[in-house]
């Protein structure tokens, strides 16, 4: 049996304020468990994201490392190395935040500075030099995509964990123990109006019977 909320007083008035605290609580477990099935639904879209952006990644780095491999074959480790110190840094990243139900889900947006210039000779350099360079650039995007992902299920896993503590805490002890304390004080207050009601009766009857003494 649950137990009862401590400090309470079996009067009709503490009845009333604890109907009321209880068709509040269970308003907001409601709503609680409602929020739940939303946060439920954003994490299992953001897994699924999580393994398009993942494999997206690999690919797309696989792809760029390996026509960096074949432009040090054709350019030689030096000249490759000498080519990239001069390409300039085109790439601005912004750490962001969005709420989603509630919940600040962080990301990072990856942004590529137009070229002032071209940043090595084409002419002594091997046009794999160049698909790598594209390569990297859509890899380090879908890098950043796929951690701000996996941050996202992070938190939602997070306040998931949470709300479904709130849920259980207001389902199986707070709204439990309001109940069965509104129980407890319906049957003080029914027990106590039987023993006024046998006072009563008692009492008119002893009247009745001193009235026919006279």
């Amino acid at each position: 049996m649950p137990e009862l909320i401590s400090g309470i007083h079996p009067t009709r008035m503490e009845l009333l304020t604890l109907r009321k605290r209880r068709t509040i609580a269970e308003r907001g477990r409601d709503l609680l468990r409602e929020k739940l099935d939303a946060l439920m639904i954003e994490f299992f879209q953001f897994v699924r994201e999580i393994s398009t952006l993942r494999a997206k990644a690999q690919e797309l780095l696989i792809e760029a490392y390996s026509n960096f491999v074949t432009a040090q074959m054709v350019m030689g480790y030096l000249k490759l190395e000498q080519t990239s110190v001069g390409v300039e840094d085109r790439f601005t990243i912004e750490s962001k935040s969005r709420n989603v139900i509630g919940v600040t889900i962080p990301y990072i947006q990856v942004s590529i500075k137009p070229l002032t210039g071209f940043p090595y000779s084409v002419y002594d350099t091997s046009i794999r030099l160049d698909e790598a360079t594209l390569k990297m650039a859509e890899a380090i995007k879908a890098v950043a995509e796929l951690s701000s992902a996996e941050a996202a299920v992070r938190k939602l896993a997070q306040a998931i964990a949470a709300t479904k503590r709130r849920v259980n805490s207001l389902e199986y002890v707070i709204i439990p123990r309001m109940l069965a304390t509104i129980r407890y004080i319906e049957m003080h207050l029914e027990e106590a109006e039987r023993e006024d009601f046998f006072r009563l009766k008692r009492i008119k009857s002893r009247m009745a019977k001193e009235d026919v003494s006279e």
